[in-house]
């Protein structure tokens, strides 16, 4: 008697939750989107504001990847899904709302995400390179690394399907349907593959590797206490969520859409990835632009002595690092 209503109530939860995080986030991207430009616009009469812009576009990029992703989350949600998306197009035929989870799922896992990591790590390496690379160099550079994994992820999602009998199922189920009692209309529900999934995890490993090289090389050239202290905070976030959210993501394999340990564990799957990128904005965009805008309130642009000062042991900053 007691059973479907916890259950009934866990959903409810698992659902405002997912929404709550994926609000936070996107919120936090519009205000970081909204302190870039605003820094944009300020550096134009501020000859020492031109030394931190060097990298705008890098940074609108990062963020703009994160709030893109966040964005398709709710793509996931059949909640959404039924409520918004559903009522703005025709009739879906079920292949038709199976496609909207496969092209969630490319994007999700195949450009976005990896997108906004190595857009990261791209911010974090140039941080201590003596010349700063140009701006449409640096985002060719950034989506070309995206390529790959996105290539591959459209080839796995969308060449599964049924006349691939020879490959089991949780290799390949990126989408479900749930069986309805009442013999009416049911929507499509979004799940993660398991190609897809070592994909992603393939990915994530080099990241991971390539982004300790850039650590430990970041770290060996600051000199500030206070900036090795963000820098490491940054780097223990990403090195802990990202096998989280693998981890998390192979788990919910096992179970199909409709039940609610999958519900469970792709909200810590969620939850993992958020932290990173709240973090990585915090660290990498708005905690720079705050500490700009402070040193030319202060009148660091006229100083010469405070020039030095900060290009000594803020150099960081110049490049979307604290």
């Amino acid at each position: 008697m007691f059973f479907i209503p916890t259950l009934a109530f866990l959903e409810s939860a698992i659902d405002f939750a997912t929404i709550s995080f994926i609000a936070a986030l996107l919120l936090l991207s519009v205000f970081s989107i909204c302190f870039i430009f605003h820094l944009r616009f300020k550096s134009r009469s501020s000859r020492h504001l031109q030394n931190f812009n060097s990298l705008w576009t890098v940074r609108f990029l990062f963020v703009f990847l994160i709030t893109l992703w966040t964005l398709t989350e709710f793509l996931r949600l059949p909640l959404f899904r039924r409520r918004y998306l559903y009522p703005l197009l025709p009739k879906l035929t079920q292949p038709q709302e199976a496609n909207i989870c496969k092209s969630y799922i490319v994007l999700s896992l195949g450009f976005f995400q990896p997108g906004f990591l190595v857009t990261l790590l791209f911010l974090l390496d140039v941080s201590v390179k003596k010349t700063t690379p140009r701006s449409f160099f640096s985002v060719f550079f950034v989506l070309v690394l995206c390529l790959p994994i996105l290539l591959l992820q459209i080839y796995v999602v969308f060449s599964s399907g049924p006349n691939n009998i020879h490959a089991p199922l949780i290799l390949q189920r990126s989408w479900f349907v749930p069986w309805n009692i009442n013999g009416g209309d049911t929507t499509v529900l979004c799940a993660y593959p398991l190609l897809s999934v070592i994909l992603f995890g393939v990915f994530g490993a080099v990241f991971s590797l390539s982004f300790m090289v850039s650590f430990w090389r970041v770290v060996s050239h600051v000199i500030n206490k206070a900036l090795r202290v963000r820098i490491c905070a940054l780097a223990v976030t990403v090195i802990v969520t990202l096998p989280l959210q693998i981890l998390f993501l192979g788990m919910s394999v096992f179970w199909t859409p409709d039940k609610i340990a999958f519900d469970g564990v792709t909200l810590l799957m969620l939850i993992s990835a958020v932290t990173c990128a709240i973090v990585g904005e915090g660290i990498l965009v708005i905690k720079p632009i705050a500490d700009s805008l402070a040193a030319d309130g202060g009148g660091g642009g006229g100083s010469s002595h405070s020039e030095s000062t900060t290009t000594s042991s803020v150099r960081p900053v110049e490049d979307g690092m604290p």
